[in-house]
């Protein structure tokens, strides 16, 4: 008997091993395989963009002498990556550590293999022949002449070109969220006014083209817009109204000046049906600079005369940049109807009635030498 229950208890022993072990296995491939999937899924995930909807390419330089591990934390820390330990593996696994020194152009919506193709030299930026800055609240005329003065183009022959309609059209098909058929009205002055934005550009080529020289600026403009598609969408703005909106709020602006605040005389002024009056509509329509604008002056008709039209100009009257569209996109809440630009320190002064106008006028403007 003895024997025998020694038997009988051997066998749950045994039973309780296996089932010891079994439960002891089953964890171990359990967690194995939650590490496994976690691990595949960071992994995946760390291949995959950081912004698939972003739409900015953004400079990224690699200096010489710098290593996978530098340039990996660099990637992270700006955003273009999710992890530099991944980026390191991945460029060792596909032995493509070969990264030049210089400048590539980057954006958030490109994948871990893009990236890496692009610091290989794919995109790497030429040491740039020429150097053009465009500032903020520049009309066409003014561009053309510095394109012509840096390019060594003549100024007549840019303007022709740039004002031809069907090297317009042309440049339509290239960029057709930005340049509408609305830039083709018969009224309109220049079709790229307000299009070419301020910004500095660079040329690798020895002798580029107008067509070279224009496109990258066109580029800037569908890049900067494209970032404000959804608040066009949400005030039910087109792109022609937004750059003609923005261009009047650029003209007006000082350093000292709240561009927000213009953008809210110049709505509640369209709101209640007022003209929008702005001076330097009035210089546009005239053609030419003026240190003063005359009441002669106002009486000009012309499509840009915001003192003869009710409503926006017919298109835009200068580049406009960044701050003057987010203005335009975002004024403040006011209930000012009128302002003015001191004529001693430049600093605007807002009014909401034309009483307290005329005093801030003859403040600031009529009682100052």
């Amino acid at each position: 008997m003895k024997q025998k229950n020694v038997g009988v208890d051997r066998q749950k022993e045994a039973k309780t091993v296996r089932k010891i072990v079994f439960m002891i296995t089953s964890v171990i491939i359990g967690l194995l395989l939650v590490v496994g999937i976690s691990a595949f899924l960071y992994i995946n995930n760390s291949l995959k963009p950081v912004n698939a909807d972003a739409t900015e390419m953004i400079d990224f330089k690699v200096k010489s002498g710098e290593g996978t591990t530098t340039i990996g934390e660099k990637l992270e820390k700006e955003g273009f990556i999710h992890s530099a330990k991944i980026f390191k593996y991945y460029v060792k696994l596909k032995n493509s550590a070969d990264f030049k020194a210089g400048t590539v152009e980057l954006s958030k919506s490109m994948t871990l293999e893009e990236i890496v193709g692009e610091l290989n030299g794919t995109n790497v930026k030429q040491t740039a022949n020429f150097e053009l800055t465009i500032p903020e609240g520049q009309q066409l005329e003014q561009i053309a002449q510095l394109i012509a003065e840096k390019f060594g183009l003549k100024e007549k022959e840019i303007l022709a070109k740039l004002d031809d309609k069907e090297y317009v059209k042309q440049l339509q098909k290239e960029f057709p969220t930005i340049l509408t058929d609305k830039i083709l009205d018969k009224n309109i002055k220049h079709p790229l006014e307000g299009y070419l934005f301020p910004a500095k550009y660079e040329y690798i080529e020895e002798k580029p083209t107008l067509d070279q020289i224009i496109k990258p600026m066109l580029k800037k403009t569908e890049e900067v817009l494209a970032k404000y598609e959804e608040q066009m969408k949400a005030k039910n703005m087109d792109v022609h109204t937004l750059v003609t909106m923005s261009s009047l709020i650029e003209e007006e602006a000082t350093q000292q000046a709240d561009r927000k605040q213009i953008a809210s005389v110049f709505y509640n002024r369209l709101e209640k049906g007022m003209k929008l009056q702005t001076d330097p509509t009035v210089l546009y329509a005239l053609g030419e600079h003026k240190s003063r604008v005359l009441y002669e002056h106002l009486e000009v008709q012309s499509p840009y005369n915001t003192y003869y039209i009710k409503g926006l100009p017919v298109g835009p009257i200068a580049n406009a940049g960044e701050e003057s569209i987010k203005a335009a996109l975002e004024p403040a809440e006011t209930n000012y109807l009128y302002f003015l630009a001191a004529k001693k320190d430049g600093k605007v002064y807002f009014a909401e009635t034309f009483e307290e106008h005329k005093e801030l006028k003859r403040q600031h403007i009529d009682n100052v030498q």
